[in-house]
């Protein structure tokens, strides 16, 4: 297995930090604690200035912290993790902090303000540090793709009538842990016959039946990394109108692959896509945005949609092409493929079957 490249990734922290002209940054988002410093447990924060590079976490983690993240001084706290910032800052000789306001809740920022008289405080976004994936991420976003490729193909029989929603996602969660992922990269999403109109139908109680489109939205997690694929089944032969609709969004899948590429915006790729569905009759029903990138979160930046800020896609991005049609009390369909961005056509990082399965 590849070893991440910290020390790149600090040195582009701190480019940020002297681009924002703040003394030191606290950083408190789980998946940047995670991405700038190796570490993996919770309840802890980073802070980083030019002569200072610490993790501030309790007991539980101390252990752990020493092992993953040897590049950071270890603080531990005893008395709560804010107290301890605030203790930290008090004696660090910086004044203008960096803050990732994005997450922080305002009585964690008021607690600062409070005890932190004279300090200024800045809003800091560094999630975009994390966009362009390296060498080691790219191999274990495509080691979570396999996983959920080999649990996606183990479970097709069990898909009949008869058989709760809830017991199919069980089943694939349950051969992706035995495959080798850490946990279901997010709530299972398992919606057939009406509920296939709704874009996020986690998996209920209720019984699939014979006829029934049935789309499956899903993803593993190796070392972190997360995956993510929907694919749309029927239960029996389809109707000619699933099949209409199901050639539709396959075409527009298909499209989204050729213009996701380096160069181009968010939202370009998301309005080239959405004038494919448009044209065959069914853009009213795409509801949500073409893609999102994917890393240690299952949805972070760049966005592929109609309010993405993504002016300009880069190779070894990572993200989703998704284009999805839901029609109330009829269903839906959804295809969906984890891609890595080139300067082409983007590379399809999933890889399971996308014809029509009749089961």
């Amino acid at each position: 297995m590849m070893n991440f490249d910290f020390s790149d990734r600090l040195a582009r922290l701190y480019d940020k930090l002297a681009a924002e002209e703040v003394d030191a940054l606290l950083i408190t988002k789980l998946a940047n604690v995670t991405y700038f410093s190796g570490f993996r447990g919770d309840s802890t924060a980073l802070l980083i200035g030019k002569d200072i590079r610490k993790l501030i976490t309790d007991g539980r983690y101390v252990e752990q912290a020493v092992r993953e993240a040897k590049n950071f001084t270890l603080v531990e706290q005893t008395e709560g993790l804010y107290k301890k910032i605030v203790d930290e800052l008090k004696i660090s000789h910086c004044r203008k902090i960096g803050v990732e306001g994005n997450v922080m809740t305002v009585a964690e920022r008021d607690y600062l303000a409070k005890e932190l008289d004279g300090f200024e405080f800045k809003s800091v976004a560094l999630d975009t540090l994390r966009q362009v994936k390296d060498a080691a991420e790219i191999e274990c976003i495509r080691r979570a793709c396999r996983i959920a490729d080999d649990a996606f193909a183990k479970i097709l029989p069990v898909i009949k009538p008869g058989v709760r929603e809830v017991d199919i996602a069980a089943e694939l969660e349950y051969f992706m842990r035995r495959l080798g992922s850490e946990r279901a990269a997010f709530t299972t999403i398992v919606a057939s016959g009406w509920r296939g109109s709704l874009p996020h139908g986690t998996a209920s109680d209720k019984k699939i039946c014979a006829g029934e489109l049935v789309t499956f939205d899903f993803g593993a997690m190796f070392k972190g990394y997360c995956s993510d694929i929907t694919r749309t089944v029927c239960v029996g032969k389809a109707s000619a109108e699933q099949r209409k609709i199901y050639d539709a969004v396959k075409a527009a899948q298909a499209y989204g692959l050729e213009v996701i590429t380096a160069g181009k915006s968010g939202k370009d790729i998301d309005a080239a896509v959405r004038d494919r569905l448009t044209a065959s009759g069914y853009g009213d029903y795409f509801v949500h945005g073409l893609g999102h990138g994917v890393g240690l979160e299952i949805h972070e930046e760049p966005r592929l949609s109609k309010l993405s800020k993504s002016e300009n896609l880069l190779p070894n991005m990572i993200v989703t092409d998704e284009p999805g049609v839901y029609i109330e009390n009829f269903g839906g369909v959804r295809i969906e493929d984890t891609v890595l961005v080139t300067s082409g056509a983007a590379q399809p990082l999933t890889r399971s079957p996308k014809i029509l399965i009749e089961l």
